[in-house]
């Protein structure tokens, strides 16, 4: 009798074991803060006008919908460019930002 009832010990510990186990993932994955995800905007309007800004705050409101908030979990960085030569210098330098911060 003493052999089973060791083996039903061995056995509840292992079962013990093995759902404590299972579950340090996602105890680890619970305790991450939400990672923060990152937008470059290049726009070549001028960054004064009214319907620029109207747009920019439509932009900003269907991401909160979406559940994103610049200043929270989201990150946007606007560059104007005026001059399209620009553009792909100032495409590059979004991109390294976004490498940096990573």
């Amino acid at each position: 009798m003493e052999m089973q009832f060791d083996q039903l010990k061995r056995r509840e510990f292992i079962t013990l074991l093995g759902g404590a186990v299972a579950s340090w993932p996602l105890a680890a994955k619970a305790q991450q803060p939400e990672r923060i995800r990152r937008i470059g905007v290049l726009l070549p309007f001028d960054e004064d006008a009214p319907e620029t800004r109207s747009n920019m705050v439509a932009f900003q409101q269907t991401l909160e919908g979406l559940g994103r908030k610049d200043g929270g979990n989201l990150r946007i960085e606007y560059r104007w460019v005026r001059d399209l030569s620009r553009v792909d210098s100032t495409a590059a330098e979004l991109v390294a930002m976004d490498l940096m911060s990573s």
